[in-house]
């Protein structure tokens, strides 16, 4: 019969090991393990660059996921473990790392986990790996085989489907987090790229169709802790937040800001065809990311979307609204570009 699985401790400070924690979710992660009383330590490639987390108490060791043998020692004696570290591009020529770091990462992570017996890890995936579901808002049960509208959208299907599930299946007390579009404070993303672009009055135009399912970064890290806490070892959640196209998202900016969102708004078929012009054009000159036919490509009326019921249910998850997180958010961004003056009211 196969050995018992470890047990986490029921209650009291946890000592959780996080990858991914100088990003955007991994960082607001870490906070909020904080908050909590609990030990966290992160695995930074450069350590440098978790100063600020070493300041707040937090062991940095050195690390990185492409290195199975980095992560032995930092993950040695872990309640828990959250692989949140991964491979974000579209758009850019070399995607060398996004096979190392979604997929070989992963795997490096989890394979890492299971020989140390640690109790429990979350994994971070995306709504990403089920591609443009035409519409449909759909929950964990869906399943997509391509092909993918992205490298990272591949990188991150093989890293859930080929790695953590049958991983999960032999019995890693594993549990899978499927984000939506993540927005908020701090963000680095095209999506605040977007944002900038429409507070400088300089958004020309929006796709029409394109939809998310948004969530603000704190909900998102929140959405983590709960899976730890109390999501089931071998069961995948879907934390994406309430669904909007970006046409939507862009009047709801106008009526918290009173910027005027972009009037012109593109049809689907218009972009992919751009998409194929600028697939030919790249292969003999430097295109700009935001013009790169795979960024044209994810942008042509796709929608990433999903249902949140499970994890609401199961969790205890409640991701707030778009107007709420997004006041916070375009106030933010506001007031870095000197604007508040503008902002409504």
């Amino acid at each position: 019969m196969p050995s018992p699985l470890p047990k986490m401790k029921a209650t009291g400070a946890m000592k959780y090991v996080v990858t991914g924690a100088t990003g955007f979710v991994g960082g607001r992660v870490v906070q909020q393990l904080l908050e909590a009383g609990h030990h966290v330590t992160v695995i930074a490639r450069n350590p440098a660059k978790a100063g600020e987390l070493a300041a707040q108490g937090v062991r940095v060791l050195a690390g990185d996921v492409t290195d199975r043998a980095s992560l032995r020692a930092p993950m040695e004696g872990a309640d828990g473990v959250f692989h949140i570290a991964g491979w974000y591009k579209i758009g850019v020529k070399d995607k060398s790392q996004g096979a190392a770091i979604n997929i070989e990462g992963t795997r490096n992570v989890l394979e890492t986990m299971r020989e140390l017996g640690i109790p429990k890890g979350v994994y971070t995936s995306t709504l990403a790996v089920n591609s443009d579901t035409h519409g449909h808002l759909v929950d964990e049960t869906y399943r997509y085989y391509g092909p993918h509208l992205s490298e990272y959208d591949r990188t991150k299907w093989v890293a859930h489907y080929e790695v953590a599930e049958p991983m999960m299946r032999d019995g890693l007390p594993l549990v899978v987090v499927m984000p939506g579009v993540v927005y908020g404070p701090g963000d680095t993303s095209s999506i605040r790229a977007t944002f900038v672009q429409y507070l400088k009055r300089k958004l020309p135009l929006l796709p029409k169709g394109t939809a998310f399912s948004w969530a603000h970064v704190d909900d998102i890290a929140r959405g983590h802790i709960l899976a730890m806490e109390s999501g089931k070892p071998g069961e995948e959640y879907i934390i994406a937040g309430p669904t909007h196209t970006l046409i939507d998202a862009m009047k709801i900016a106008e009526q918290i800001t009173g910027i005027p969102a972009p009037r012109l708004h593109v049809a689907p078929a218009a972009l992919r065809a751009m998409s194929g012009m600028m697939g030919v054009v790249e292969k003999i000159a430097p295109v700009p990311e935001e013009y790169s036919a795979e960024y044209l490509r994810v942008s042509a009326g796709v929608t990433y979307i999903g249902d949140n019921t499970k994890a609401r249910r199961e969790l205890g998850y409640a991701p707030r609204s778009l107007e709420s997180g997004l006041t916070e958010t375009l106030y933010h961004e506001m007031a870095l570009l000197g604007l508040l003056h503008e902002a409504k009211g």
